[in-house]
């Protein structure tokens, strides 16, 4: 339907964020491979496996009823056939669609340094074993090509790979860390299909209102940390407050209200 601004998509990291993404009605989330790592006690460097994404997978799932969501499938965890085995899993565990990206294994953040990206043949390849997995089977799953390769070996690159991944037959595109508003509008201008864009705060990316976003073409607006750096913020200030031998109450939600966002009522 016609829109007048980008999908706001809030990223969810458990069960209990995509609750709180159902409760105020957004039609979109994502399971952030950042915040899954956190809540693991790692960084975002690929030392969260296949099997800990697919049950936080499962477990968002679960807790959600109306709200789509779009998985991190990070590089996809291996060859071709793990990209494949990758996209199954993810359908299966109830995801609207999967992201796959271009990284080096281990990957790591997008807005970190000491990024590196396969080949571009291998990342096209890479694309084009998801694509195939969602349309060999009976599965119901879209598919998102992220490259890096803006960060490594600048914009030309990353515009040849999106253009390339949506030749192979990604759904949509996602170019990470662009560095400026021209370039993500020469990203909407020269690549076709849907697009991404992620929203944060002292990033690479310029960080634009999502009408604006939707003006330069973008369908999706994804704030990736914005849950789990808003939790931190406040949890960091109660144990100070405790810490300090002060009370956190004021920073605590009711009871009852707290009883009825975990399931109670």
């Amino acid at each position: 339907r016609p829109r007048a601004s980008a999908i706001v998509t809030p990223c969810v990291y458990d069960g209990l964020t995509a609750r709180l993404v159902e409760r105020f009605g957004f039609e979109l989330t994502f399971m952030t491979g950042f915040g899954v790592s956190a809540v693991h006690g790692y960084p975002d460097c690929q030392l969260v496996s296949y099997q800990e994404m697919l049950d936080s997978a499962f477990s968002i799932c679960s807790s959600l009823r109306n709200t789509l969501c779009i998985g991190d499938g990070d590089t996809g965890y291996g060859n071709a056939m793990n990209v494949k085995r990758t996209v199954h899993g993810y359908a299966r565990a109830g995801l609207a669609c999967v992201m796959i990206e271009d990284q080096v294994s281990p990957k790591r953040c997008g807005h970190t340094r000491g990024k590196a990206v396969v080949p571009f043949d291998e990342a096209v390849a890479r694309v084009r074993a998801a694509c195939d997995a969602r349309d060999e089977g009976a599965i119901e799953i879209l598919i998102m090509a992220r490259t890096d390769a803006r960060g490594v070996m600048g914009l030309e690159e990353a515009l040849a790979r999106c253009r390339a991944f949506a030749a192979a037959g990604a759904d949509i595109t996602f170019l990470e860390a662009p560095c400026s508003r021209e370039e993500m509008v020469r990203y909407c201008k020269e690549v076709p299909g849907f697009k991404m864009a992620n929203m944060l705060p002292s990033g690479q990316t310029p960080m634009l209102s999502a009408t604006e976003l939707h003006q330069i073409g973008f369908d999706i607006a994804a704030y990736p940390l914005t849950l789990l750096s808003a939790g931190l913020r406040a949890q960091l200030e109660a144990l100070k407050l405790l810490q300090q031998g002060e009370q956190p109450f004021p920073l605590e939600l009711d009871f009852e209200a707290l009883k009825d966002i975990v399931g109670f009522t």
